[in-house]
């Protein structure tokens, strides 16, 4: 899903470090967010976001960026917001992972594995145990098919079933983000 938008990282820097920081949106979930984000951003869920558009137009007037992991799902949020009207969207070119390894100011909390790594370490675990498993019992070698073809309709289709219900363990869930703190906060920091 190729962003119409995107932002260079060093653009992004260039503009924070003159102070003229666009409204930085991180549709990451609330754990990936608690573990690394850029200062100055604010946690919208992509999910959370999706289904809240509407109402949060009217706090999102001026330049906007979008960031997430890689860009994949910042280029959703892109769409979902354009859809919904709003202009000015720009997606961070490579995500968080490009911002850090350019040296990006990152403000850090607690430590958390990426949703990318947790369904990597499942579906691997999973095509393992299939496969050992198949050795006693055949039928069990279908397992592991079917997690290969749910990862491949995941990279054709740029959405990953496992990657959305891993997000919601407490263990990604991180603090809670609604829509009315979300609101409260970009309000707040309104110029």
């Amino acid at each position: 899903m190729a962003s119409t938008s995107t932002l260079p990282v060093d653009d992004l820097r260039h503009l924070v470090e003159s102070g003229g920081t666009p409204r930085l949106i991180d549709v990451r979930t609330p754990g990936e967010f608690e573990t690394a984000h850029i200062p100055g951003s604010y946690n919208v869920p992509l999910d959370l976001l999706r289904e809240h558009r509407d109402e949060l137009l009217a706090h999102l007037d001026e330049q906007v960026v979008l960031v997430c992991r890689s860009g994949q799902r910042a280029g959703q949020a892109e769409q979902a917001l354009a859809a919904a009207g709003l202009p000015n969207l720009r997606v961070l070119d490579g995500g968080m992972t490009a911002w850090q390894a350019a040296g990006g100011p990152v403000r850090r909390g607690r430590a958390r594995w990426d949703l990318e790594r947790q369904v990597r370490l499942v579906a691997g675990s999973i095509v393992l145990v299939a496969v050992l498993l198949s050795v006693v019992a055949a039928p069990a070698k279908w397992i592991a098919g079917l997690v290969g073809a749910g990862l491949t309709v995941a990279a054709l289709s740029g959405t990953c079933v496992m990657g959305m219900l891993l997000a919601k363990l407490p263990y990604n869930r991180g603090p809670r983000t609604d829509l009315d703190s979300v609101i409260r906060s970009l309000a707040a920091d309104r110029p």
